[in-house]
């Protein structure tokens, strides 16, 4: 009998090894990935989640007593640093002007009265909430009153403020089915009646002069077994989105909004190019907002311009499925 020889290390693992290598090209090259089926930006709103394989890969090498495998797995943990390991630190700077605060309430959120309570209790000079009910509205509107004198609302999305507010108007973000409320709220104007208003514009007038506040809830993203994952009220949302932020004359833009997606999305980059996110600029961690339960994914944001983040983070769960998150920013 012809006694078996033993593999050297680096000939151990080879399937660990290539996959070791595509991890790291599929996180390095993320954005040559082709969206067919909106495959592409799916990878991109979990791209952070690529680093979890990384341990289980290395638990495989190491049973396998791979150096192979070992080495290949400097390409994607490389990557991932490069991409994410900045946001593992905390970027918080003291100071700053202004609380703010966004939250999706969730239309079928259990207890408003509850999560009104909660919100007021942050202190912030301003709330916005999105994915009012007609039901709620009145709930959050007498448990923000005393704390918030001014506010608007438009559709499904509305603004309380500390400070006064002008020249609201609603945003067109909408076309075709955009969830679950798309046709449940009374229009304010027929305008409002065909688009179904899901952002607001309006100005705050502030101690250092006007800030142009922009709430905004894009449309719905579903995962559906013949088209993938589906994105297209959404995209077309934040394409008309970032045209109006182009064409604001106020240097000093504050957007608080449910984007459906994270900032590494390809389908937002037309924000945020023109937008800083407060998280990645002065939060601590990743800050993930959805599913509340179990955050996987930061789809709630803060983005700026003209005005400087001091410090971002996630409020505790309310009765809704998504959780608030809030930011400081100064001038």
């Amino acid at each position: 009998m012809i006694p078996r020889i033993p593999l050297a290390p680096w000939k151990r693992g080879p399937l660990l090894a290539a996959l070791a290598l595509l991890l790291g090209l599929v996180t390095a090259l993320h954005a040559r990935i082709p969206n067919v089926g909106g495959f592409g930006s799916l990878v991109e709103n979990l791209l952070p989640w690529c680093g979890a394989f990384v341990p289980v890969l290395l638990a495989g090498a190491l049973w396998r007593r791979s150096a192979s495998a070992v080495v290949a797995l400097v390409l994607p943990v490389t990557v991932w640093l490069s991409l994410f390991g900045g946001l593992l630190t905390d970027r918080s700077h003291p100071g700053g002007d202004l609380t703010v605060v966004s939250h999706n309430v969730d239309a079928g959120n259990p207890d408003p009265t509850g999560t009104a309570r909660e919100l007021a209790a942050s202190g912030a000079e301003l709330i916005a909430l999105e994915e009012l009910t007609d039901q709620a509205r009145g709930t959050y509107e007498k448990g923000l009153a005393t704390a918030y004198p001014y506010h608007a609302v438009r559709g499904t999305i509305g603004l309380w403020s500390k400070l006064p507010l002008s020249d609201t108007r609603p945003v067109n973000v909408v076309r075709g089915d955009v969830g679950p409320l798309a046709r449940t709220k009374p229009a304010e104007s027929a305008a409002e009646a065909a688009d179904g208003v899901r952002a607001l514009r309006t100005t705050v007038a502030t101690a250092h002069g006007p800030l142009a506040v922009y709430v905004v809830h894009l449309g719905s993203v579903r995962v559906m077994p013949r088209h993938g994952f589906w994105t297209d009220s959404r995209d077309f949302g934040a394409r008309a989105l970032a045209k109006a932020v182009a064409a604001e004359r106020n240097k000093r833009v504050v957007l608080l909004c449910d984007l459906n997606g994270t900032t590494d999305d390809r389908a937002l980059h037309g924000l945020t190019s023109r937008l800083t996110s407060a998280q990645k600029t002065a939060g601590n961690g990743f800050g993930f907002t959805w599913p509340a339960s179990f955050p996987i994914a930061r789809i709630d944001q803060v983005l700026v311009r003209g005005v400087r983040a001091r410090s971002s983070w996630v409020l505790p769960a309310t009765g809704s499925d998504h959780l608030p998150v809030a930011a400081r920013i100064g001038w």
